[in-house]
């Protein structure tokens, strides 16, 4: 997968100063009023957002993650008064997303939880507006798995879905370094547009530039836009504590993949463009996904998985087309019109990319597995785009400006 190993790479390597006021505490007021930074095989320079169709090229595919990040902090409280904050990660039963966004008998959760010395045991409570009816929420926990928990959730209206409970009872789960509560207006621009598919706990944050009228123009000029869903955990802001990468365990995140877009990401005979690390991680993860089934009759089962380090143990010599086809084989012989499946797959560099030709991202945190993927796509010069836009007071993180990156 790599032709270095995870045990060399030291993550004091992929360290960078990033004051405080560098970090977007909130969004532009408009979202192509940003900054792009253009990185073309060594050579930099920076532009406006909106001039971004004059520099992705001709013959071109971009792949956006369309998931919707859900109202994920609901604050509850005891019949003492003590608020404890419930922080939804993902659904545990039923695990299958839209099966719990749908329920109205209860659902449990995998959740981290806020000031949870105070809560030992009993039920939680709040109170809900939903429409003109007032309903009750309650939370009991099931397990305790030291850094989460299982979390019963059910609620007095059985006519009200889960979808509805958390897109009212919720707060927006703005990212921890922005040091502040989320406001109303984060409900909107913590978000993409293009968002539909409910799910995650942190934005796919290079696809908060786009509006309606860049997606328009791309079509128009002749860019083919296709969407995957990948559901962003809150794994993305853990930082790499240990020294070298070997002991950094890498969060595992749900996606899904249409048919009919693994058709098109095959035949397409040009560029692919990711918008953003997530539709990268998917996209590669696929290419890993194909060579397991191309390799292993024994692997058929949805959801597949892709382990943190498996891409090392198989074959490296096997083409995209052969690895997508027998992608799509299973996926039509199982009558199957979605690829489900989770990653694990951590891109580091020496990593050799074999879908992806272009990249579109927002500027990271240091020490972050997110800069460690910018590193594996353009190698060292990674350090010269992040002092190139700390120099060009470039804004940082989700909230900042972002970046077309072409090896």
């Amino acid at each position: 997968m790599s032709s270095l190993s995870p045990n060399s790479i030291y993550i004091n390597d992929y360290d960078y100063q990033l004051p405080e006021d560098r970090i977007a505490k909130f969004p532009l007021e408009h979202r192509t009023a940003s900054r792009l930074l253009l990185y073309n095989q060594g050579n930099i320079s920076h532009t406006s957002f909106k001039n971004l169709i004059d520099n992705t090229g001709s013959n071109n595919l971009m792949v956006f993650n369309n998931t919707r990040v859900i109202q994920a902090r609901i604050k509850m409280f005891k019949k003492t008064g003590s608020q404890i904050e419930v922080f939804l990660l993902e659904p545990f039963s039923p695990a299958e997303y839209d099966q719990s966004f749908k329920s109205t008998s209860g659902c449990r959760w995998k959740c981290m939880t806020g000031n949870k010395k105070r809560w030992k045991r009993g039920i939680l409570e709040k109170e809900v507006l939903i429409g003109t009816s007032m309903v009750t929420l309650f939370a009991e926990m099931a397990a305790d798995h030291g850094m989460w928990q299982e979390i019963d959730l059910t609620w007095s209206n059985e006519n009200i879905s889960f979808a509805e409970i958390i897109e009212n009872a919720g707060l927006t789960p703005v990212p921890p370094y922005l040091n502040r509560d989320p406001q109303d207006s984060d409900k909107i621009r913590y978000q993409t547009i293009y968002s539909r598919n409910n799910g995650s706990v942190a934005a796919p944050t290079a696809g908060l530039h786009f509006t309606k009228e860049i997606l328009d123009e791309l079509r128009q000029s002749g860019t083919k836009i296709e969407e995957i869903t990948l559901h962003v955990g809150a794994g993305t802001f853990h930082p790499v504590k240990s020294a070298t990468i070997d002991n950094h365990t890498m969060h595992s995140e749900h996606f899904s993949v249409s048919l009919s877009t693994l058709e098109k990401i095959k035949d397409h005979g040009g560029k692919i463009t990711a918008v953003g690390t997530t539709s990268a991680r998917t996209l590669e993860s696929l290419y890993w996904l194909g060579v397991k089934l191309y390799c292993s009759e024994n692997i058929k089962k949805i959801p597949m998985e892709l382990s943190q380090w498996e891409p090392a143990g198989l074959p490296e010599g096997i083409p995209l087309d052969t690895a997508l086809d027998s992608l799509l084989e299973f996926l039509c012989t199982e009558k199957i019109n979605t690829l489900e499946a989770r990653t694990q797959m951590m891109i580091i560099p020496g990593y050799k990319f074999r879908v992806i030709d272009q990249l579109i991202t927002n500027f990271h945190q240091p020490r972050s597995t997110l800069l460690l993927l910018i590193a594996a796509f353009i190698g060292d010069d990674w350090k010269k785009v992040y002092d190139y836009a700390l120099a060009n007071e470039f804004r940082f993180l989700s909230y900042g400006d972002s970046s077309l990156l072409v090896p």
